[in-house]
């Protein structure tokens, strides 16, 4: 399971896991009493972790549709490799950082008789020009450009899988990982639509406040507040349920991680799907260790017959790709291409 969609896959649920421990219970106690009990510190990082976490969610799944892109529609391009998706991981958590950091560098606590209050007190006074344009930064950034990538993506993949006639369909192999392609982006959807269902009352309920600020006098404004929240944060716990429902292979890793359990049982064929992720991996790093190898054994070639002879096989390389790229038989090619190189 360790691959480009997985690991974002593992950093989305690191991101709900982490909001949903450190933020949820105290942000539900917060607005239910309306007096913050947890001191300065923890205030500014209420105010600041929420919005990192988010921002790392929705950009993990922003990550996940421009993978599935380039895997289905240009699957001929290099992929990302473990290290590149790691690099990209950690640029998101610093580019969070960065977005969140102004809500914990102006976090207060105010003491108003009897209670006390955690707030953002911005260098202007309340709905000003900073805080407004901070909000709308905000729901740019971590809610709308995100979802607008995903749409475009994931309607390009769609259309690619589901809208036409797709080169080499006539191979059972291909068609297999066709099938398979078509369930990853299903499960992706369902996962990007629910998060942007869970959100868009929260982003919506700060947008009308910006514009009319009675809203929050209103009598039952607490508790629509605790419902939008409440929807809000739920969206973390849904993720685990859709893999479980949507995925084979993620139902075999839980029953596996749970096996411990006196109620949950691994069968004979779950582990021999566990043996065989596990044998394709190991082939697939060995062959791309082999790859490398050939090409730096190839770097050290030289003399003019090997460049007009590398010259041939490249011509003839690009001729078999055109004629099997028009026919279809993408099965072969792999085969024809490893013949020019050795």
């Amino acid at each position: 399971m360790r691959t480009v969609t997985n690991y974002f896959i593992v950093n989305l649920a690191f991101s709900d896991v982490s909001m949903a421990t450190f933020n949820t219970l105290v942000n539900f106690v917060y607005a239910l009493h309306n007096d913050w009990y947890f001191g300065l510190g923890y205030c500014r990082f209420q105010n600041f972790f929420p919005i990192t976490a988010m921002f790392s969610s929705i950009y993990s799944m922003a990550a996940i549709s421009v993978d599935r892109y380039m895997a289905i529609i240009h699957p001929l391009k290099p992929r990302l490799s473990s290290t590149s998706t790691k690099v990209v991981i950690a640029l998101i958590w610093m580019v969070a950082f960065s977005l969140a950091f102004p809500q914990c560098y102006y976090s207060v606590t105010q003491f108003y008789y009897p209670r006390t209050v955690c707030m953002v007190a911005w260098p202007d006074e309340y709905g000003g020009t900073h805080q407004l344009s901070y909000q709308y930064a905000v729901i740019v950034l971590i809610y709308l450009l995100p979802l607008l990538v995903m749409l475009v993506t994931y309607s390009l993949v769609g259309q690619s899988l589901w809208g036409g006639r797709i080169p080499g369909e006539a191979s059972d192999h291909y068609h297999n990982q066709i099938t398979a392609k078509r369930k990853v982006v299903k499960m992706m959807v369902v996962v990007v639509v629910t998060f942007a269902l869970c959100w868009l009352p929260y982003h919506v309920y700060f947008i009308l406040g910006s514009f009319n600020r009675d809203i929050y006098k209103q009598h039952y404004i607490q508790q629509v507040y605790l419902a939008i929240f409440w929807l809000a944060m739920s969206s973390t716990m849904y993720n685990p349920i859709i893999y479980c429902c949507l995925n084979q292979r993620f139902r075999i890793g839980f029953r596996q991680a749970f096996s411990w359990c006196p109620f949950v049982l691994v069968s004979e064929e779950d582990k021999m799907e566990l043996q065989r992720t596990h044998t394709f991996r190991v082939t697939m790093t060995r062959s791309r260790r082999s790859d490398v190898s050939i090409k730096v054994n190839n770097s050290y070639k030289g003399g003019v017959a090997h460049k007009q002879l590398t010259k041939f096989l490249k011509t003839l390389k690009q001729l078999l790709f055109s004629t099997i790229h028009t026919v279809g038989l993408l099965d072969y090619y792999s085969g024809a291409f490893a013949l020019c190189r050795t």
